[in-house]
């Protein structure tokens, strides 16, 4: 890991070094300003993934729940890496689950996935940047850290298209010069590549689903 990168997540700490598929951000307002809503629960997600078996025909191949990965560097996010490949895809399938071994698709891969932002009103401190902490990191999020911005948290770039929904809750996308836009529930968002940040600045947790798309950046 780069002097670099470890200064900076040792500077940040854990609710500026949050990012996700997309990207993530600081929740930066006061409890005192939002007032005191109990924080909505996630519910059990389940992913069902079909193919097709030796017969041709298409079946079930899975319904199970899927959990949440969660890094001690990100206290209150909750990450859900459901499905992708570094690759197109090529049918049929048999439903095998392709590998994706890092967290954004390089060109011509792809990424299917969700993730969650805590409500502002229960930021926690800052836990420390162990090295055991930062390995973690990398481990259940690899290649995040490494497109965070150190002067400024939460800020990425990737090159892919992102595209994004608002499952629940709200969430404030910022991009260049502090342009904000406040996105509900059902507001989507295609991302062309573009330097920006998730925040979280309500009561309540919020969830995005996205699909990044890899892509080629000529310049």
């Amino acid at each position: 890991m780069s002097k670099t990168r470890r200064n900076f997540i040792k500077s940040a700490g854990a609710a500026g070094a949050v990012a996700a598929l997309g990207g993530l951000g600081v929740a930066r307002a006061s409890a005192s300003k939002r007032g005191s809503a109990a924080p909505c629960a996630v519910p059990q997600l389940h992913c069902i993934e079909t193919g097709k078996n030796k017969a041709g025909k298409s079946v079930i191949v899975s319904k199970d729940a899927v959990h949440a990965v969660r890094a001690a560097l990100a206290p209150g996010y909750e990450f859900y890496r459901l499905w992708g490949s570094d690759s197109a895809p090529a049918l049929p399938s048999d439903g095998t689950p392709p590998a994706q071994p890092r967290y954004f698709p390089p060109k011509n891969g792809f990424r299917f996935g969700m993730f969650t932002l805590p409500p502002a009103t229960t930021a926690a401190p800052a836990p420390a940047s162990t090295p055991a902490n930062i390995a973690e990191f990398d481990r259940l999020l690899p290649g995040m850290g490494g497109v965070l911005e150190p002067d400024h948290p939460g800020m990425h770039t990737t090159d892919a298209v992102d595209f994004d929904v608002v499952v629940f809750g709200e969430v404030v996308m910022e991009l260049d010069d502090g342009a904000e836009v406040l996105l509900k529930a059902g507001d989507c968002v295609i991302q062309n590549g573009t330097r920006h940040a998730w925040h979280n600045r309500s009561s309540q947790v919020a969830m995005i689903a996205f699909s990044l798309l890899g892509a080629e950046r000529k310049v």
